[in-house]
């Protein structure tokens, strides 16, 4: 058997999240119910009268073309819907690089493209986005390993676990590295349309660049994890290739995900999911960060920009690992450990939930820390 790295932080979620009484480790919004999202009586009779058939495997078209209207000047050629953000990740690297091949990614990320290329035999390089900075990416770092070889750089804007958003002048900075080298530039922006600050919404790297792909989902901003619907937007004929895979991998997803997704994504429901994420996240923010100060020492927050979660430091002296381990089983709370980011000392911690939920979670780590000495 080949050697194999795991996923750490989904196969623990995955094994956890369920069983435990409080789930503060999902990265998204509480999440949307069917009755929530469909409000319109006649639209349930519509999905009532649906045959259980294969959709279009690239996704229908009517989903396409909400997608491609996010995206200035896309069609629906340049759309491929797939089962999550983690299907478009997957079979983009596995379409555009060969073992062997040199790949440069934001760190800290979501940790998926750096496990697929540890696992594929891709050279992975990084560079960081620095704490002592606000989480500002090191763009001299950028470009002293952005190199010849380099086949694409892999970002995450909004981030995932900081919530820093790039300045346009660093999204500039990471297109002219990429376009120096003729690299790809492979964009997670599932955190789009989820800003704390502004309701401004997130640029994308659409349309600044020629080979850019523009990765998203319905997990994180729409909070429709459940619906299992992402997307690539690319150059048609890359998307095209990129396809291929997909027919090889899930086929398609479900008719009943189309359905709902082109919903989500109409012009007259889009609208309101994206003030429902910003909703939760703006009224769960102050009780996490009120939390995390009358902790006086034992936390250092840079406070998130977007996303429904904060990455916190923390000033004990215990492994991250260790410190989540306990609080699951003591307390039956789980959250992130820094170690699943490369960046042991830090709690990755939802806020984007039910107030007297997330209150109620973060007392029982208050008992945890207090016994830790903090």
């Amino acid at each position: 058997m080949t050697t194999f790295q795991p996923f750490d932080m989904e196969r623990m979620m995955s094994k956890w999240e369920n069983l435990v009484e409080y789930n503060l480790s999902e990265s998204g919004v509480h999440p949307v119910t069917v009755r929530e999202l469909l409000g319109d009586p006649t639209l349930v009779e519509e999905l009532l009268a649906t045959e259980l058939n294969y959709p279009q495997t690239n996704g229908s078209v009517e989903l396409r073309e909400h997608i491609a209207a996010l995206y200035p000047g896309a069609t629906p050629d340049n759309v491929l819907v797939t089962v999550g953000c983690a299907e478009a990740n997957f079979i983009t690297l596995q379409t555009l690089l060969a073992a062997g091949d040199e790949m440069v990614m934001m760190l800290p990320n979501y940790m998926q493209i750096w496990g697929i290329g540890h696992n594929y035999g891709f050279r992975v390089r990084a560079f960081h986005l620095k704490e002592d900075r606000g989480w500002a990416p090191d763009l001299d770092e950028l470009n002293e390993v952005v190199s010849e070889k380099t086949k694409l750089i892999a970002v995450c804007n909004p981030n995932n676990p900081t919530g820093y958003i790039l300045t346009p002048e660093e999204m500039d900075a990471i297109v002219a590295a990429a376009e120096r080298v003729g690299a790809w530039l492979l964009a997670d922006e599932v955190y789009r349309g989820a800003e704390r600050l502004t309701d401004a919404e997130t640029p994308s790297f659409w349309n600044r660049y020629d080979k850019v792909l523009a990765m998203n989902s319905l997990s994180k901003a729409y909070g429709l994890p459940g619906l299992r619907i992402g997307w690539v937007v690319g150059p048609a004929d890359i998307v095209d290739e990129i396809w291929a895979r997909h027919e090889y991998t899930t086929i398609s997803a479900t008719m009943l995900a189309n359905k709902l997704a082109a919903i989500a994504l109409s012009p007259q429901v889009r609208p309101r999911l994206i003030q429902r994420a910003r909703d939760y996240i703006r009224l769960g923010f102050p009780i996490l960060d009120g939390w995390l100060e009358s902790h006086e020492g034992t936390f250092t927050l840079v406070p998130p920009q977007a996303a429904a979660i904060a990455f916190a430091r923390y000033h004990l002296d215990v492994n991250s690992t260790e410190l989540v381990e306990r609080l699951r089983r003591e307390k039956s709370v789980l959250i992130v450990p820094g170690d699943h980011f490369g960046l042991d000392h830090h709690l990755r911690i939802s806020f984007g939930l039910p107030p007297d939920y997330l209150r109620a979670g973060l007392d029982r780590i208050h008992q945890l820390v207090v016994e830790l000495g903090g």
